[in-house]
C-alpha cells in the first residue's frame, strides 16, 4: 500500500473512531486554475469596487440611525465615536484573517471553507450551519423592518397601499407583512439574473445610502459650528459613563460592523483574488467606520445625549433645529440601508449551501450552477423562499441574536484557521480512491530510493515530507523501524523535530483556546462565588499568556508559504493578532445571554443529527485516501500523463 495513509473505509476501527476520523478530516485547498472537483464554476465577474460595494452595502444597515441614540443615552455620552473607532478597531481583527485566508483559499464558502480545509469536517459543518441560520433570519428581519420605514417616508402608518401594509389575522396573533415577502423575492429574482447586475444594483442603492449619510455629516457640521456644538459642553464631561460605559458601547455598536464577511463569501467569483479580496474587505471597513465616527461626531454634537430620541436620533436631532424636512432624506437612506443589507443578507447564503452541497455534507441540488447567469439558482430560489416565508408571517425579533451567534462563531473559527494554517498546516491532503494504483506505484518508486523493504514500511504512518528525496514513511515508528537511518540521515531527523514542533504548537493552540473561553466565562459571569471566578480568571489568563509566549517563541512551519494560492495578503503580527481576536469573538458570544443560547442550541442539534445521518454519510472525504502533502502533485501528474513506475 505504499504511503497509504488512511481509507475512510478501513474496517477494523470501531464505530466511535470511525466518527471521529470523520470529525477531523480535512479538504483541500482548490487547484490555481479554479477547478473545484468537476463542479461548474461561477463566473469571474467581480473587481475590487464591486467588492466594495458589496462589502459597504452589507454593513452599513439602517442600525446606525438608531444605535447613535441608544449606545450614546445608555453608554458612551459624547465618547461615542471612540466606541466606534474601538469595535472597528476589533472588527479589523477578523477582517486582517479574513483577508489572508481569502485569497489563500479562494472558493465560495467563506468561513465554512476555511474550517473544512485547516480545522475539520465536523466543525466546518457547525459554522455553515449557523451561518444557514445567521443568514436566513438576518434576511428575514431586514425585510420586515422596510416596510415601516416606507410607510414613514409616505406619510405615517397606514400610508401604504393594502396589499403592502402589514395586516394581522385575527385569531392568530399574527401580523404578516406582504411588502417585506414581496422585497425578498425582488432580491431573489435579482440575484438570480447573475453576480454582476446584482451588485450593480446593490452598488447604486448603497450610493443613495452614502449621499444620505454624508448629508447628515455636512448638514450637521454646518448646525453645528452655528449652535457651538452644545452636545458637547456638558458638566458631565466627555465620558458621563466612565471608560468602561464606553467600552460597553464598542461591544454593542461592534455588531454594526457584520457584513464586510459577504466579500469572501464572493471569493470565487472574483477576477484577481489575491489583490481584490483583501483590498475591497479592506476598503470596506475603513469606509464604514469612517462614516460610522463622522456621524456619532455629528450627532451627539447637536443634542446632548441624554436629551437624544432613541428611536430616532438623528432625525429629532435635525428637528431640533428647524430642519424637520432633513427626515425625508434620512428615511430614504435608512430604506436604501435595509435594501441593501437585505441583498448583502441574501447573497452569502446560497453559495455556503453550494459549498456543503459540492463537499456532499448536502444534497447535491443545491450544488448546480446555472449555465447562463452562472450562480446558484437553485440555492438562491430556496434561500428567497425560507427568507420570504419568514418575513410574511413571523415576527423575527427575538431570534434576531441568533443572527450574531453565526457571525461570531465564525470570527473565532477563521482567526483559529489563520494559527493553524502559520502553525500546523494540514501535511497530508485527500486524493480520491480511484487513484490508488497511482499511489501505489509512487510509493513503490520512493521506497525502492531509500533501500528499504516495501512490505515493512507499508505498516509506517505517512507524515510530513519537505524533501521530494526524504523517505515518505518516516513518521512516529521511524526511529525503532530505521534505526541506522535516523542515524544517518540528518534530513530525517529534521522531519522527526518537525513532528515535535507541530505537537506543540497543535497542542498550544488548543489550550489558547480553551484559556480564552474560560478567561471570558468566567470574567463575565457574576453569578460564580468570587474566589472560584478569580481562580479561573487567573488560570485562563495563564493559558491565554502561556500560549501566546509559546506560538511567538516557536518557529512557523515553512509549508505555509506554499499553502493554497500564493502571492496574496499576509496576516501581520501573528500569533498576537489572531489570539487577540479570538479572545474578543469568544467574549462576545460569551455574553449574548442564556436565551439566545437555548435558541441556537435547538439549530444545532438539528444539524448535528443532519450530519450524522447524511452528511457524514455522502461526504466526498468518504472515500478518499491521504497522502503527504509534498507528493499530491506528483500522483495528479502520473495520473494525467498516464506514467507508471513498475
Amino acid at each position: 500500500m505504499g504511503f497509504l495513509v488512511d481509507s475512510q473505509k478501513d474496517g477494523g476501527i470501531g464505530f466511535l473512531g470511525g466518527c471521529v476520523k470523520t470529525l477531523i478530516r480535512r479538504k483541500q485547498v482548490d487547484s490555481a486554475d479554479g477547478n473545484v472537483h468537476g463542479h461548474d464554476q461561477l463566473a469571474k465577474e467581480l473587481s475590487v469596487l464591486h467588492l466594495i460595494a458589496i462589502g459597504v452595502g452589507s454593513t452599513i444597515g439602517a442600525g446606525v440611525y438608531i444605535l447613535v441614540g441608544t449606545v450614546a443615552r445608555e453608554h458612551a455620552g459624547p465618547a461615542l465615536a471612540l466606541s466606534f473607532l474601538i469595535a472597528g478597531f476589533a472588527a479589523a481583527l477578523s477582517a486582517f484573517c479574513y483577508a489572508e485566508l481569502a485569497s489563500r483559499c479562494p472558493s465560495a464558502g467563506s468561513a465554512y471553507h476555511y474550517s473544512y480545509i485547516c480545522v475539520g469536517e465536523g466543525v466546518a459543518w457547525l459554522v455553515g450551519w449557523a451561518l444557514i441560520l445567521e443568514y436566513t433570519i438576518g434576511g428575514s428581519a431586514v425585510a420586515r423592518g422596510i416596510s415601516p420605514n416606507l410607510a414613514l417616508l409616505f406619510g405615517g402608518e397606514g400610508s401604504l397601499p393594502f396589499f403592502l401594509a402589514r395586516q394581522a389575522i385575527p385569531g392568530l396573533g399574527i401580523v404578516v407583512d406582504p411588502c417585506a415577502a414581496i422585497l425578498v423575492f425582488v432580491v431573489t429574482g435579482l440575484l438570480c439574473v447573475g453576480i454582476k447586475e446584482s451588485t450593480m444594483v446593490q452598488g447604486i442603492v448603497t450610493t443613495v445610502n452614502l449621499c444620505a449619510m454624508l448629508f447628515v455629516i455636512i448638514a450637521g457640521t454646518y448646525l453645528g459650528f452655528k449652535t457651538g456644538w452644545s452636545g458637547y459642553e456638558l458638566p458631565t464631561g466627555y465620558f458621563p459613563f466612565g471608560v468602561d460605559g464606553m467600552l460597553a458601547g464598542s461591544a454593542v455598536v461592534f455588531f454594526a460592523y457584520i457584513g464586510f464577511d459577504s466579500v469572501a463569501s464572493t471569493a470565487e467569483e472574483v477576477r484577481n483574488p489575491q489583490r481584490d479580496l483583501p483590498m475591497g474587505i479592506g476598503f470596506a471597513l475603513s469606509i464604514c467606520c469612517s462614516l460610522y465616527m463622522l456621524v456619532s461626531i455629528v450627532v451627539v454634537g447637536l443634542v446632548p445625549y441624554y436629551a437624544m430620541d432613541p428611536d430616532t436620533p438623528i432625525s429629532s436631532a435635525f428637528a431640533a433645529h428647524g430642519m424637520q424636512w432633513a427626515v425625508y432624506i434620512i428615511t430614504a437612506g435608512a430604506v436604501m440601508a435595509l435594501c441593501s443589507t437585505l441583498m448583502g443578507s441574501m447573497l452569502p447564503q446560497p453559495r455556503i449551501l453550494m459549498a456543503m452541497a459540492r463537499d456532499g455534507l448536502l444534497p447535491s441540488f443545491f450544488s448546480d450552477v446555472n449555465k447562463k447567469s452562472q450562480v446558484p439558482v437553485k440555492s438562491t430560489v430556496v434561500t428567497g423562499l425560507c427568507a420570504a416565508t419568514l418575513a410574511f408571517c413571523m415576527d423575527v425579533d427575538q431570534l434576531a441574536g441568533m443572527v450574531s451567534v453565526g457571525t461570531l462563531l465564525a470570527f473565532t473559527m477563521v482567526a483559529i484557521s489563520v494559527l493553524i494554517l502559520r502553525y500546523v498546516p494540514p501535511d497530508e491532503v485527500p486524493v480520491p480512491s480511484s487513484l490508488q494504483d497511482t499511489i501505489d506505484s509512487v510509493s513503490l518508486h520512493y521506497n525502492r530510493i531509500s533501500g528499504g523493504s516495501t512490505k515493512k514500511k507499508s505498516k509506517a504512518h505517512a507524515s510530513i515530507s519537505k524533501d521530494s528525496k526524504l523517505p515518505l514513511l518516516v513518521g512516529k515508528n521511524a526511529p525503532a523501524d530505521y534505526p541506522d537511518l535516523v542515524k544517518e540521515d540528518p534530513s530525517v531527523k529534521y522531519v522527526l523535530s518537525e513532528e515535535k514542533r507541530r505537537k506543540i504548537a497543535g497542542w498550544t493552540i488548543a489550550f489558547t483556546c480553551i484559556g480564552a473561553f474560560t478567561l471570558t466565562y468566567a470574567a463575565s459571569n457574576l453569578a460564580i462565588q468570587w474566589l472560584v471566578r478569580y481562580c479561573l480568571c487567573g488560570f485562563g489568563g495563564a493559558l491565554l499568556l502561556t500560549g501566546l509566549v509559546v506560538l511567538t517563541c516557536i518557529e512557523q512551519d515553512e509549508a505555509r508559504h506554499n499553502f493554497g494560492h500564493s502571492g496574496g495578503f499576509t496576516c501581520p503580527f501573528v500569533p498576537l493578532l489572531p489570539i487577540f481576536c479570538i479572545l474578543i469573538n469568544i467574549y462576545l458570544l460569551v455574553n449574548l445571554g442564556g436565551a439566545t443560547w437555548a435558541r441556537v442550541s435547538v439549530w444545532l442539534a438539528i444539524g448535528v443529527v443532519v450530519y450524522l445521518f447524511y452528511g457524514r454519510k455522502h461526504s466526498s472525504l468518504m472515500d478518499a485516501v491521504y497522502v503527504p502533502v509534498a507528493h499530491a502533485g506528483e500522483i495528479y501528474g502520473r495520473r494525467s500523463s498516464g506514467d507508471t513506475l513498475a
